[in-house]
């Protein structure tokens, strides 16, 4: 079957249009103006360039995160102000963290066993017997 000649033809795309969509993704701009940018639909940009919109992401978040790991190693304010936000976002530092859940209460025996080795923890009796 042979094409009539009519509609859009099809999209081929170009170093330069892989490279373009992929910087445009990495600054977090949406597929939609990305798509009309390039004179596409966005379908047709999703289905040629997954990879370009998936590793321009990527690699933007590794550029910043890499600046932010550098500047949380400076010894100065700015250094400061940075390690505090990698230790939250980065380590759960947070005022806001949920605690760790309370551990479940001993059993009789448990608990006797538990007071029965920290008698004299705190007391002059303990320093006697230890």
């Amino acid at each position: 079957m042979t094409r009539s000649g009519r509609g859009r033809p099809a999209h081929e795309p170009t170093d330069d249009t892989r490279n373009l969509v992929e910087s445009l993704s990495g600054f977090g701009i949406p597929q939609a103006e990305i798509a009309r940018l390039v004179g596409i639909d966005p379908k047709t940009l999703r289905f040629h360039y997954e990879d370009q919109l998936d590793l321009g992401a990527i690699k933007a978040s590794a550029k910043v995160a890499q600046n932010l790991f550098a500047m949380a190693c400076k010894p100065n304010r700015e250094g400061l102000s940075a390690a505090i936000f990698w230790l939250k976002v980065r380590a759960g530092w947070s005022e806001y963290a949920p605690k760790s859940p309370a551990q479940e209460p001993l059993g009789k025996k448990e608990a006797a066993e538990r007071d029965a080795l920290t008698a004299g923890d705190g007391n002059e009796w303990g320093r006697l017997v230890n």
